[in-house]
């Protein structure tokens, strides 16, 4: 089993920035692909941003150029680093691990994390 815990929410104006963490813990050796996924009131769950273990990363089209996934594997815990925020970018967070690969919406995801609410104003 794997545990993930997050945390870096919270609530920021338009054009801030938070960085968001998530502590892997227990038999993270199998674990092929940590990042993020979110999900909005009303409005379907979708990947943010996830980083492979051999350093590829993937990033969702309207993050691109705002949000920077990266690992400290020493710590055997992931961030993402997210600037320029947008009212639509309000969601709960949730970090994700998977032995294999992420699909576009989590629907089978190995492990998740508690989530973490981000709010973005006006």
């Amino acid at each position: 089993q794997v545990q993930l815990v997050e945390s870096g929410g919270g609530l920021v104006q338009a054009g801030g920035s938070l960085r968001l963490s998530c502590a892997a813990s227990g038999n993270i050796f199998r674990i092929n692909v940590m990042g993020w996924y979110r999900q909005a009131p009303g409005k379907q769950r979708e990947l943010v941003a996830g980083i492979f273990r051999y350093g590829m990363t993937n990033y969702a089209a309207s993050v691109k150029g705002r949000f920077t996934i990266s690992r400290d594997n020493a710590k055997n815990t992931v961030y993402l680093q997210m600037n320029s925020l947008k009212p639509e970018d309000t969601a709960v967070y949730y970090c994700a691990a998977d032995r294999g690969s992420f699909s576009g919406t989590g629907s089978d995801i190995d492990y998740w994390g508690q989530g973490t609410q981000v709010t973005v104003s006006s």
